[in-house]
């Protein structure tokens, strides 16, 4: 039976490892036509090469405005449209206090997690115009809702992108372009084991009311089911997958 997101073309930016490398690799065996984008060029050769269907790949530092919109481009240029988005790349950094963060800190952190997400939506968004319409689905944290105490940066960037995606879901609503975020908890992927925070593993499980962390797996299948092409009505959302967290 052909998938819901068969010659789809779908954009996901830091693809070579964790979430996003779960979902291209989900989306290639849904036959989507996928266009991958990492600043990790031999790690996003990898994926590509294991993948079921062919993909598109393309080195981009999200940090950068130009190569952001060279990716998009390239995306246009390959696939003719782009239907749907999913602005992953991010970075977490070590455990400080907000005293001890320094401008280079909060500047590197909002650099990728929130200006990433900034320049994805404004060079999406007009391919999608072009088209009738699009889902575009935006990576942020329970950080981005909550706080996140020794974490003043990240939680500062990713309440910007829930800002982020808020604003520009209401701004092009009527468009036809749907925006929501995905809002995980602690999950095992590599940027929670090369943060350190994987040694402090059992006490964060301990504050969660299912008593673990979230598999990496859990948390796709919910960025799945955001960017189905059923999901008509769902826009302007930061959707939390905390294993209870947030209803505390």
């Amino acid at each position: 039976m052909t998938s819901e997101f068969s010659g789809r073309t779908i954009l996901i930016t830091g693809a070579a490892r964790g979430f996003g490398k779960l979902l291209a690799e989900r989306l290639s065996h849904l036959e989507a036509n996928l266009v991958l984008g990492d600043i990790n060029a031999e790690g996003l050769e990898e994926v590509a090469s294991n993948l079921p269907s062919p993909a598109a790949i393309m080195v981009c530092d999200v940090t950068q405005e130009a190569a952001v919109a060279s990716l998009c481009a390239f995306a246009r240029d390959t696939f003719g449209r782009l239907d749907i988005a999913v602005n992953n790349a991010g970075m977490a950094p070590p455990m400080k206090s907000l005293l001890e963060t320094t401008e280079q800190d909060l500047d590197a952190v909002f650099a990728v997690n929130a200006k990433g997400v900034f320049f994805g939506m404004k060079h999406q968004i007009p391919l999608m115009l072009e088209g009738d319409g699009g889902s575009i689905l935006n990576i942020a944290s329970v950080a981005g809702l909550n706080a996140a105490p020794k974490l003043a940066s990240y939680a500062a960037a990713k309440h910007a992108v829930v800002g982020l995606t808020r604003t520009a879901a209401v701004e092009f609503a009527r468009r036809n372009i749907r925006i929501n975020a995905i809002c995980p908890f602690f999950s095992a992927t590599p940027l929670l084991t090369e943060s350190g925070f994987a040694e402090r593993r059992d006490f964060l499980s301990a504050g969660v009311p299912m008593k673990r962390l979230g598999e990496p797996a859990e948390i796709v299948e919910t960025m799945l089911s955001i960017l189905r092409p059923a999901n008509t009505y769902l826009t302007g959302q930061a959707i939390a997958v905390d294993g209870g967290v947030t209803a505390l």
